[in-house]
């Protein structure tokens, strides 16, 4: 029987003797901490706050300019604008926090997965903005107004041009699908930051809907087909509520610590262990931030070897950052 021990080899003076060997450890670090965020958490932080402040200019821009020169057009895309940097405030502040609390130890497994629950809030909002476009599409369809084409298509290119720089500032160039580990690469999200995700997919719907708008308007201004536009606009909010599903569903994933499929970091464990000559009889398996997980693995062997050993062998797979071993020797 040994005593528990972290990473780093202090004995946990609370152990009791249970027969079995544990060790809890955070894999491939100076230092035993629950730092769970991204790597890129300090650069997306700086982006989204960019892009807020970019996102408030062109909004107060458009509603000064449009009661100067009395374009309802502008002022109504300038307070759509106001929404849309509101909403981004849930991913700024998301950073924030996660970075301020990242080393407060009420967080037991760290604030990595704060991301995820803003990534989560962030897509309900994108729902609700779905279904609000397509509810005035339909209304729009039912009782048509006045457009004044040229102007509004001047409107949508500012738009559009504002938000595809917002969406290459936001684009996750770091995220790489892929790590090969020797004898398994991972397919699946794991290290992919939700909350950028989100906000990512905030201005890319805002740009679809402007390149929706820009297409409907010039039609309609050619062919006088007013009803292209709220036709449109119903299709960009189908479209907008289908990324916001895939953003719920893949944020919700990891808030109810569902491996999905494709990620085969579990079978990397049973691989590593059963070919010491060991079996799993329970293991866990979550994520603790982006490109972190944690897993508690519950080994059976016949000959037991120190907690070290296992450690060691788990510390060739890279995204596993905290790890709790649990060994007893095999019933003769």
């Amino acid at each position: 029987m040994m005593p528990s021990h972290n990473l780093h080899g202090h004995s946990d003076p609370h152990s009791q003797d249970h027969g079995h060997r544990h060790e809890s450890s955070r894999a491939l670090n100076a230092a035993h901490d629950h730092l769970f965020l991204g790597d890129s958490h300090a650069r997306n932080e700086r982006r989204t706050w960019l892009v807020i402040a970019i996102t408030a200019t062109m909004m107060v821009v458009e509603i000064v300019a449009g009661n100067l020169f009395g374009s309802m057009a502008l002022v109504a895309d300038g307070w759509h604008m106001s929404t849309h940097a509101t909403a981004l405030l849930i991913t700024a502040l998301a950073y924030l926090y996660a970075r301020k609390h990242a080393h407060n130890r009420r967080f037991s497994f760290g604030t990595g997965k704060l991301g995820d629950l803003a990534g989560f809030a962030s897509a309900v909002v994108l729902a609700l903005i779905a279904l609000l476009i397509g509810w005035e599409s339909l209304m729009r369809l039912r009782s048509p107004v006045a457009i004044d084409f040229n102007e509004a298509i001047s409107v949508a290119v500012v738009g559009l041009a504002v938000n595809l720089l917002c969406a290459w500032l936001l684009k996750d160039d770091h995220h790489h699908h892929g790590h090969d580990h020797g004898h398994h690469a991972h397919h699946g999200h794991a290290g992919e930051d939700k909350n950028l995700r989100a906000a990512y997919l905030h201005v890319l719907a805002d740009a679809l809907t402007s390149v929706l708008a820009i297409a409907a308007l010039a039609l309609g201004s050619l062919y006088g087909w007013t009803w292209l536009d709220p036709a449109m606009g119903i299709v960009g909010g189908l479209v907008i509520a289908r990324w916001s599903w895939w953003l719920i569903r893949d944020a919700g994933s990891v808030l109810i610590d569902y491996i999905p499929e494709g990620e085969d970091l579990p079978d990397e464990i049973e691989e590593i262990i059963t070919r010491e000559g060991a079996d799993i009889v329970d293991l866990h398996v979550w994520q603790l931030g982006p490109g972190h997980h944690g897993a508690i693995v519950s080994i059976v062997t016949d000959k037991p070897r120190a907690p070290s050993y296992y450690r060691e062998k788990l510390a060739a797979i890279q995204d596993l950052s905290h790890v709790t071993v649990e060994i007893e020797a095999r019933a003769a």
